[in-house]
Order: structure tokens, then sequence, then C-alpha cells
């Protein structure tokens, strides 16, 4: 099982928003050994103080099946959705990047801002601060571009997704 291939799975978990919880989820993944690619949490549901947590993380297919199971047993889960393998699904990212510089490295960074569709959303004489959306391998481009005209800070969200059409995580109870 060693030539196992490595593979990239988005999984979103549905928690009870209560004291504790996000640290027993990353718990559980630095207690084995398991990679957190990106992490994002956010309370989706006021009423029934419910949360959802969206990991990406990367292992075998035996490694990502022990995850799901390991976190599916943690008792303020409510449901665990794989969604690599549930069916399509969206993946977006927010990113602030920092660019400073004058002249010609200036004019070059917003020429590619505006191709990728990055907002300025902060400017001073010497810098920029960009606001960009979009999946995560859009988001490196970007700032592979950046880097030599001049990146000087670089903030990013992680990842967060949900499944295509009308089937999702069951918030409604």
């Amino acid at each position: 099982m060693k030539d196992e291939p490595i593979e990239q799975h988005t999984i979103a978990v549905l928690v009870d928003n209560e004291f504790g919880v996000l640290a027993r989820v990353v718990g559980l993944f630095s207690g084995r050994g398991y990679n957190i690619r990106s992490l994002t949490v956010a309370e989706v549901d006021p009423e029934r103080k419910l949360s959802r947590i969206t990991v990406v993380t990367t292992g075998t297919h035996r490694v990502i099946g022990q995850i799901k199971a390991l976190l599916e047993r943690l008792v303020p889960v409510h449901s665990v959705y794989d969604l690599t393998e549930v069916g399509p699904h969206v993946e977006r990212e927010l990113a602030l990047v920092k660019v400073s510089g004058k002249g010609d490295n200036r004019v070059e960074a917003l020429r590619i801002a505006d191709i990728f569709r990055a907002r300025v959303v902060d400017a001073t004489t010497e810098s920029f601060v960009f606001e960009m959306t979009g999946n995560s391998e859009k988001i490196k481009s970007f700032i592979a571009l950046m880097k030599p005209l001049g990146l000087t800070e670089l903030c990013r969200t992680g990842v967060t997704a949900m499944q295509r059409g009308p089937e999702g995580l069951d918030i409604e109870g």
C-alpha cells in the first residue's frame, strides 16, 4: 500500500457552535499526524448554534476514510460531507495582497490585477492592497505574478466550499 496516491479532499463538517469544538477537530488531525492545508469556520445557524467547518486535507484513500470516520465520532459533530466525493462543488478563497512599488512595477501590478479581476481596496502613493476571490490555483497564480512586482504582505482566508445543485448540508434540522 506504499504506492497509494496522496489525494486532496475538501470536507465540510457541521458542528455545535460551542467552546472547544474547533480545538477538538484540530486535535484530531494533529494527534494523528494528519495535515490540514486549509481551515475555515463560521456560524451558519445562530438559532440552533451550529457552525460549519471546511477543512482541506491530504492523504491516501485509507487516511481520508479514517479522517471522516473519526470526525463522525466526535460528539459535537452533526454531519460530515466529503465534497470531493459527493460530486461537483464550488470552492472559493479570499486573499488580500499588498504590493509596494513605484513606476513601471506599479502600472504592471494594476494591469495584472485587472486581468485577474482583483479589486484595489486600499491605495497609497507607494502601495496597493488588492482583494481577490477565486479558487486556490487562481490565487496562487496571482501571488506568483505579484512577487517580482513588490509583494510585501499576504493574507488568505482558506478555502470555503459548497456542493453544486439543490443538495447540501442540512442546517434546517
